[in-house]
């Protein structure tokens, strides 16, 4: 399974490996630094097709069953945040189309459940969950990589169920 956190400036990424109940490995996890990372380097359509490239890459390396990305947020007070959000998953959702991989959105508050049990966590729970479920030496960072790990997470268990159902 592959998840990712989708951004302008840091896109997560995580391949995670599961099945049969087995407890899940952590394959790789990483992030995109897109612009260098910083929201005045480089304009936006040259953040969405270094995006699509470093994507395209990963699937080509990884070669998922199945991609899993967060769902869209819009908080009614930064509704341009998910406008903007929303070019960065366009991307995705295009490139994982185009390589033919099953493609799966969870909701944040269902990713969050899965992985702490609250529905409601911050980024330092999620970090905390996640290094705990795979027993890391420190705390996943940037949170934008533990926030992939465990959307990468959910589908794995999510898909453990779907298969017994």
């Amino acid at each position: 399974m592959l998840g990712i956190d989708p951004g302008l400036q840091i896109t997560g990424f995580a391949c995670v490996q599961g099945a049969g109940g087995d407890e899940p490995k952590l394959i790789e996890a990483g992030v995109f630094r897109l612009g260098g990372g910083s929201r005045a380097a480089g304009s936006l359509s040259d953040r969405l097709v270094e995006l699509d490239g470093d994507l395209r890459e990963l699937l080509d390396r990884t070669s998922p069953d199945l991609v899993a990305v967060e769902g869209l947020f819009a908080h009614y007070k930064h509704p341009a945040t998910a406008i903007a959000m929303g070019h960065a998953r366009g991307v995705i959702l295009l490139a994982v189309h185009r390589a033919g991989v099953r493609l799966v959105e969870y909701k944040p508050n269902e990713v969050k459940k899965s992985i702490t049990g609250y529905g409601h966590a911050s980024k330092e729970q999620i970090q905390l969950a996640v290094k705990e479920t795979y027993r890391l030496a420190e705390l996943p960072t940037p949170p934008d990589m533990a926030d992939a790990i465990a959307i990468a997470t959910c589908a794995v268990w999510r898909e453990e169920i779907r298969s017994v159902l």
